[in-house]
């Protein structure tokens, strides 16, 4: 099965950026989808962005152009390079994956209550104001 591991996580000033990791393992190849969502506390999972093996790429609208999702395919890892934080960014970051195409921008819609079969347990960002 595929396994991933999210981390880069940290505690930082608004303003600042970080930049989260996921390492992939178990992939043997074909089609995926591979995507970040996170949880605040006390509030519902959302999705943040995603990619597929098209090179297709989406965001949520709260992105505003701050956040970059990206695949370093040789290394099997998934970035989010997130800049301009706020503090509302905190929350826990989660990777996910699938293998096969699905819609990625209704999966990052639904913040990942569907067509992610992986999951990471996150990685935690702390935004200060």
């Amino acid at each position: 099965p595929v396994q991933l591991v999210e981390s880069g996580g940290g505690s930082v000033q608004a303003g600042g950026s970080l930049r989260l990791s996921c390492a992939a393992s178990g992939y043997s190849g074909g089609t995926y989808c591979m995507g970040w969502f996170r949880q605040a506390p006390g509030k519902e999972r959302e999705g943040v962005a995603a990619l597929d093996s098209t090179g297709t790429t989406t965001y949520a609208d709260f992105v505003e152009g701050r956040f970059t999702i990206d695949l370093d395919n040789a290394n099997s890892t998934l970035y989010l390079q997130m800049t301009s934080l706020k503090p509302e960014d905190t929350a826990t970051y989660y990777c996910a994956a699938v293998l096969g195409l699905v819609d990625i921008a209704w999966v990052v819609s639904t913040g990942g209550a569907y067509g992610m079969d992986y999951w990471g347990k996150g990685t935690l960002v702390n935004i200060s104001s």
